[in-house]
């Protein structure tokens, strides 16, 4: 069984489906309202244990009624949370996020999840030294971000880092990483470059692999010195796609061992799969659903 450990947020999605998204100053009629289980780190460590890893989440809740629910929650999922902190005097961390049209904008207030610190993930080394991969986001402080790359380094462990909500890194950060997963825009600001640079150029220009995620297109990646590689997209009636990306780097790190190739294409399907349903967890598909959509599309 592949061992995952997971660092990052652990959200409450405060999620609003409309028939389209308001304006500045307008009020719309929503058609539903929905409280579901989210945050990048936790949406991954969800995704991975439905694909089959034994997955480990070091995060922070606060200690209010949400913190209750997605600590619960990751326990129901089977995910191991020894390494999930209740911080006290401090709300949880939230998404609100408007669903229109199969599209999302999303609002983050990281609350708790702004207390995840370099000790909290030095505490977790002996159980990244045990990991076949550690996935780690920016949803949380960057030091704690730097200890995760650091930790895994040492450890000589390999880190998937998908650096959502995008800022410019370190070179130095970006020579630990094992793979770096943006979208287009998200590479150019990691990079600090013109985002009207032909992606497969910023590609190049890494100082790591990279799997660059590219919607409806699918994927493209490049491994070292390899030129980036095409892997297309599945067509599917998309109906939200919160959480997808998270479903992606999931399925890219379970998957990593049967070589990059079938991983990213597994990982397509994998987020195809989730765009499909409703809800960032509640998307998020099992290895038998994953291994049947690739049977009926080739």
């Amino acid at each position: 069984m592949t061992r995952i450990v997971v660092v990052g947020s652990i959200n409450m999605d405060l999620v609003t489906l409309a028939p389209r998204f308001a304006g500045p100053g307008e009020t719309l009629t929503g058609d539903r309202f929905l409280t579901i289980p989210g945050g990048k780190g936790a949406n991954q460590a969800v995704a991975a244990a439905r694909l089959g890893a034994s997955v480990s989440m070091v995060g922070c809740v606060g200690d209010d009624a949400f913190g209750k629910q997605l600590y619960d929650g990751l326990v129901a999922e089977g995910v191991d949370v020894t390494h999930v902190t209740r911080v006290d005097g401090i709300g949880s961390g939230t998404a609100s996020i408007t669903v229109a049209g199969g599209e999302n904008s999303i609002v983050v207030v990281p609350a708790a999840n702004g207390r995840v610190a370099a000790a909290q993930v030095e505490a977790a080394r002996k159980l990244i030294r045990g990991a076949d991969a550690v996935l780690v986001q920016l949803e949380i402080p960057l030091d704690a971000v730097d200890a995760t790359l650091r930790i895994a380094q040492d450890e000589g462990v390999p880190v998937i880092l998908n650096p959502a909500p995008a800022q410019l890194l370190p070179v130095e950060w970006l020579s630990r990483v094992r793979f770096l997963t943006p979208n287009q825009h998200e590479l150019a600001t990691v990079l600090g470059a013109d985002g009207d640079t032909d992606f497969r150029e910023l590609m190049r220009r890494a100082p790591c692999p990279v799997v660059l995620t590219r919607g409806e297109d699918g994927a493209w990646f490049r491994d070292k010195d390899d030129e980036p590689k095409h892997q297309i997209g599945f067509k599917v009636d998309a109906v939200d796609s919160t959480g997808a990306g998270d479903t992606f780097n999931a399925a890219l790190a379970v998957y990593l061992a049967e070589g990059l190739d079938v991983a990213v294409r597994k990982a397509c399907a994998a987020a195809a799969i989730a765009v499909s349903r409703l809800g960032a967890q509640g998307g998020m598909p099992r290895a038998d659903e994953v291994a049947a959509f690739l049977e009926t599309h080739p």
